[in-house]
């Protein structure tokens, strides 16, 4: 029995992949029999599942397990754990067994390093569909983080590549620019774009930027998008920023705790750049940063700036944390905030 890892918090993503490879190995006909949707929160459905993938499928093509929040490799009892290893062997080649889960697998789990060691490296559909019993195939499903604008446009490139279609890359930038990292809303706008595309064309060819202008809208918004308009000095957008944020139903307090983690993090690479700090390691860990990489980024955005004016940005927070916990109304707490605050720094 192949047995597939998805993992990922891109949720669109693996459910197109789930999607594909059951489309890919069931016959219709036999869906009704030979497809099992199961949801590894309940340890039962979970033990199902071995069950299930290890009865050959009913007339032609294969039989399909599918188990969305699989404990197998996250958070794995010892009971489930003795039943996947035992039954390893026994289930035939024809089953595939889906193993779903938005979590990275853990490593350090026993069933974790026994499907490892069996993991092949291609998920090409012919090698899926000849795959022997015991192989393993891996996917994994990120979302770029939000201040990874590179990290962005390769997700609109592949997620265009899966749907079959072509963009130019101004129009891939200008998706990012738009969607960021709305996996499902970047599928759903695809769609569109493309029928847009087709219509009246005897040929449809690549996306354009000026079909994305047209159907897709402008720029998205975030709190880090606040963040770099008073980090360029500019109250007035970032104002103009939060108001839509807020029009879009956002917590003001979450945009408040998200520029404050934003602007700290600056303000800690700009104090290690100034004691000489180079290793972006070292600062990641000291400024409480995930990912080294985003160091690099960072670097970029405060380059020229000086420290004094990160807490000058953190003291302006500060009064519109205030502000809104005493009651005041959110959009006059950020003008107050961000625009007193300008005038008399």
């Amino acid at each position: 029995m192949p047995i597939h890892l998805l993992w990922g918090d891109d949720e669109a993503a693996r459910s197109r992949a789930v999607e594909g490879l059951i489309d890919q190995l069931v016959d219709p006909s036999w869906a009704s029999i030979n497809l099992s949707r199961l949801d590894g929160n309940d340890s039962a459905q979970a033990a199902q599942a071995l069950e299930e993938a290890r009865t050959p499928p009913f007339g032609s093509g294969a039989r399909v397990v599918v188990l969305q929040r699989s404990p197998f490799c996250n958070q794995c009892s010892a009971e489930l754990a003795d039943q996947l290893e035992a039954g390893l062997d026994l289930i035939p080649a024809s089953c595939h067994l889906l193993l779903v889960n938005p979590a990275k697998p853990d490593g350090r789990l026993r069933t974790t390093k026994a499907l490892q060691k069996l993991t092949k490296s291609t998920t090409s559909p012919a090698a899926v569909r000849e795959a022997p019993a015991g192989a393993v195939f891996e996917q994994s499903f990120m979302l770029p983080a939000i201040w990874d604008g590179t990290g962005q446009v390769e997700l609109v490139a592949r997620t265009a590549r899966e749907l079959g279609l072509q963009l130019e890359p101004r129009a891939a930038e200008a998706l990012a620019e738009a969607i960021g990292s709305d996996s499902a809303r970047l599928a759903s706008e695809l769609e569109k774009l493309s029928l847009f595309t087709a219509t009246g064309a005897e040929q449809p060819g690549p996306i354009t930027l000026a079909a994305v202008q047209a159907l897709v809208g402008g720029q998205s918004t975030s709190a880090l998008a606040v963040g770099d308009a008073l980090l360029a000095g500019r109250p007035a957008d970032a104002i103009a920023l939060v108001d839509a944020l807020l029009a879009a139903n956002e917590p003001a307090l979450r945009i408040v705790a998200a520029l404050t983690s934003q602007i700290r993090g600056w303000l800690w690479v700009a104090l290690l750049d100034q004691q000489g700090e180079t290793d972006a390691t070292a600062i990641a860990k000291a400024a409480g940063i995930g990912n080294p990489k985003r160091i690099y980024v960072m670097r970029k955005q405060i380059r020229g700036k000086r420290p004094q004016q990160m807490l000058r940005l953190m003291g302006q927070l500060l009064n519109v944390e205030a502000a809104l916990k005493r009651g005041q109304e959110p959009g006059d707490a950020f003008r107050d905030g961000f625009l007193l605050a300008s005038r008399d720094g």
